[in-house]
């Protein structure tokens, strides 16, 4: 295990013996061992919630589960409760879940530990919150964990899921083998979808930001190293009440379309266009299903009546009430470059748009396409009075 900084606290050999005995617990899955460490005189729900962790994670598929330490917070100002010691060191919990995860995602836990005696125990996973510090939940923390498992990666769900869990699970492996048809083998391969229980766990696992009824789903990374093409902690995450009253094509274009992300997330940089990120994802989600373009972008076929769109949607058009229509014109442009300049030539303009922020577009498709912004925009135009007039 990583060696803890020289000027930790001297008791630091202790809680690292302590972390070491309970991820082991957790591989090993031996509660009594898991539970050993927990302070007697610890609040009874923590107590009780962490019995719970420890069941939760029974049919979870784990690779790897380590408690890494770092530096430690300052807790003078906490009200804490009575110990002859007690002591807040950065904890990262790095967990792999097996055949999904290369490497392990790793998630801050605010433990406070406290010592009796010559004994150091867990106490808390909440006290640190007066001071920001807040414990990552998993989707254990919310309920039993249910695993359907097929050749693209698992499903996980809770009770109450299951209906839903077997639809996707349906769907995963024509999924991931549809993605690898456009994108190549070049990445991962096997996909692990989360159904959370409800808005908590929703927000827990993808963020304030994503976790509102009008997303159906969401693919989600702890870390991208685009140097490396990697991404850490991918999770394709649905909305249960939204995905789950997808009509059955609908919720396979929502997979395919959110497992190109995952398999396009390490060649993608924050600040790439969103018009590329999420046309392609459409393009990959509604490519061999026969579905005609004036049903698969109806308010696109409306405006049309209109005039065409004279602009590539902005980033901030995928926000709010617009949203809808951004998408239907970024699945169209994405089809009208499919169009131009075949699939693998698609690809590798997403490849190289991918990594560019807005200002490098214009450059980077005269390169690939010998055409700019404005001549794509106006054989865009052209494509959807064809397709969609």
């Amino acid at each position: 295990p990583p060696a803890v900084a020289e000027s930790a606290a001297p008791w630091a050999d202790d809680v690292r013996s302590l972390l070491e005995r309970r991820a082991r617990a957790v591989l090993e899955r031996d509660e009594t061992a898991f539970t050993a460490d927990l302070d007697p005189l610890a609040d009874a729900g923590f107590r009780q919630r962490q019995r719970d962790l420890f069941r939760n994670l029974a049919a979870v598929p784990l690779a790897e589960w380590e408690y890494r330490l770092s530096g430690e917070t300052d807790v003078s100002s906490l009200d804490l409760p009575a110990a002859d010691e007690s002591w807040a060191p950065d904890v990262r919990l790095a967990y792999r879940l097996r055949g999904v995860d290369v490497e392990a995602s790793t998630q801050g836990m605010a433990y406070l530990f406290t010592r009796r005696g010559d004994r150091w125990y867990l106490n808390s996973d909440t006290a640190l919150e007066p001071l920001g510090k807040r414990t990552w939940r998993g989707p254990w923390d919310f309920g039993p964990c249910h695993v359907l498992t097929g050749s693209g990666g698992f499903v996980l769900s809770h009770p109450g899921g299951e209906a839903l869990a077997a639809r996707v699970l349906a769907e995963l492996d024509g999924a991931v083998t549809a993605v690898t048809e456009v994108w190549g083998e070049a990445w991962a391969r096997q996909v692990a979808v989360l159904i959370p229980a409800g808005p908590d766990e929703m927000r827990a696992l993808v963020g304030p930001g994503f976790a509102t009824g009008a997303i159906a789903g969401v693919a989600v990374a702890d870390r991208v190293d685009t140097e490396k093409h990697t991404a850490r902690g991918q999770r394709v995450v649905l909305n249960p009440d939204s995905a789950g009253a997808l009509s059955p094509l609908s919720l396979r274009v929502l997979l395919r379309h959110e497992i190109t992300h995952v398999a396009a997330r390490g060649e993608t940089v924050d600040g790439a266009p969103m018009w590329l990120l999420e046309g392609f994802a459409d393009y990959v989600g509604y490519r061999g299903s026969d579905v005609p373009p004036r049903k698969a972008a109806p308010l696109l076929a409306a405006q049309l009546r209109d005039g065409p769109p004279t602009a590539l949607p902005s980033d901030d058009a995928f926000r709010g009430d617009g949203m809808e229509l951004a998408y239907q014109q970024s699945w169209s442009l994405n089809l009208h470059l499919a169009s131009r300049l075949g699939e693998p030539g698609l690809v590798d303009l997403y490849r190289r748009l991918a990594r560019v922020r807005a200002s490098e577009v214009d450059a980077v498709l005269v390169e690939v396409t010998g055409e700019d912004t404005a001549a794509l925009v106006r054989g865009w135009q052209d494509f959807l009075r064809r397709e969609l007039g």
